[in-house]
């Protein structure tokens, strides 16, 4: 059997509309109406009040810390997990903070709360929680101890569009919020995130620092006029606040993702039905079934050894290669950040011993692909493979 990770994430009819609207006689090509009518129908569908649009998730994370950084110019520390995208920990780094790490919770694959609230302090500046692969990471607890300590949150969701907490989409409990639109994803504009937030006057600075600063960015006419009142010497239309970046996305991904919200709502429903069916007729002797499916929107099969076996490992990947079954070891990011090589000086005592959980997952768990137009008998037949090992 051949089993990718993703497939048809862009279909006929996105490409449809590519096609008719590059037809249109001299179409305005970078960031324009298709990029706020998408900003606009995102943050409707989310349930916030303001979506910057964004050449990646990683740019959305980098931005996210820039912004932080506005607030914090003297840093600090932020809370972030070792299961996530590698630019979850370089945002955090190029913009002068310290990451501070904690385990992970087996059930969420976020990390583990209690060990949260343990570590903040008065130089916590804010908890970057990754929601992972479709899973709802947040508890009350944490939820309540953050608005106590005036601690803001910063929700990574890249992985899991429309999962909720409490029937409320994630994204919408945290001061700043991203997403990606990466082509595996649920949804995809080829390249693509979104950065979402309630907070105005980030908002106005994002805008600003998607666009090398610009203050002709921001969408305030009172912000512009303060900064054309202040610097008479500067032409309007070329005052730079920040020391920014250029991370604008283009009206072609703006199609792609308006053409491709309409259907998000019908593939998360489709991939947790999936899940739910692989989740039954995988071994429960082998393999980790236990998963908090509460609030799911699934990202991926989540195939996790039970006990910690290197030979019978060695054994499911052959398999899964002979079959040509596309799988990713270490599961979100390729496993423990804290093993990759940027983060050894930065962490020159880290201690395994300290992250068992993460550990575990780093050499015995793996994603395999979950999508859309995945069939009933395709899950059949995955699962008595990977059983037969």
């Amino acid at each position: 059997m051949t089993f990718p990770l993703m497939r048809n994430n862009i279909l006929r009819e996105d490409l449809d509309a590519l096609i008719a609207f590059l037809k249109q006689e001299d179409p305005i090509l970078t960031q324009s109406t298709n990029v706020r009518a998408f900003e606009e129908e995102w943050s409707e569908w989310l349930g916030v009040k303001y979506s910057i649009f964004v050449n990646s998730g990683s740019s959305a994370n980098l931005l996210t810390m820039a912004a932080l950084k506005l607030r914090y110019p003297s840093g600090g520390e932020v809370i972030v997990p070792p299961l996530t995208w590698v630019s979850d920990f370089t945002s955090v780094l190029q913009n002068g903070f310290t990451p501070v790490v904690v385990d992970i919770d087996r059930h969420t694959l976020g990390m583990n709360c209690q060990q949260v609230i343990a570590q903040l302090n008065k130089n916590t500046r804010a908890v970057f929680l990754t929601h992972v692969q479709g899973f709802d990471a947040l508890t009350d607890e944490l939820l309540e101890e953050l608005d106590r300590r005036k601690i803001v949150l910063i929700e990574d969701v890249c992985e899991s569009h429309g999962a909720t907490h409490h029937d409320k989409k994630l994204g919408n409990f945290g001061w700043i919020s991203n997403f990606s639109f990466y082509y595996a994803h649920h949804m995809s504009t080829i390249e693509g995130g979104m950065i979402c937030t309630n907070d105005e006057t980030v908002y106005q600075q994002l805008r600003m620092l998607r666009s090398h600063g610009m203050v002709r960015e921001a969408s305030s006419f009172d912000l512009k006029q303060e900064y054309q009142k202040n610097y008479p010497d500067l032409n309007p239309d070329f005052i730079f606040a920040f020391p920014a970046y250029n991370v604008r996305n283009t009206e072609l991904g703006g199609i792609l993702g308006r053409n491709q919200l309409k259907r998000l709502d019908a593939n998360i429903i489709r991939r947790n039905r999936n899940l739910k069916r692989f989740l039954e007729q995988i071994d429960r002797n082998k393999y980790r079934t236990d998963f908090k499916l509460e609030g799911c929107s699934n990202y991926a099969f989540n195939l996790i050894l039970k006990e910690g076996d290197r030979d019978f490992s060695l054994r499911l990947m052959e398999k899964m290669k002979d079959a040509q079954i596309e799988f990713r070891r270490g599961s979100s990011g390729g496993g423990n950040q804290l093993r990759q090589p940027y983060l050894q000086k930065i962490f020159p005592n880290y201690n395994i011993n300290d992250f068992p959980e993460v550990e575990h997952i780093h050499f015995y768990g793996f994603y395999l692909g979950n999508f859309p137009d995945l069939q009933d008998n395709e899950i059949d037949r995955l699962c008595n493979l990977i059983n037969s090992v």
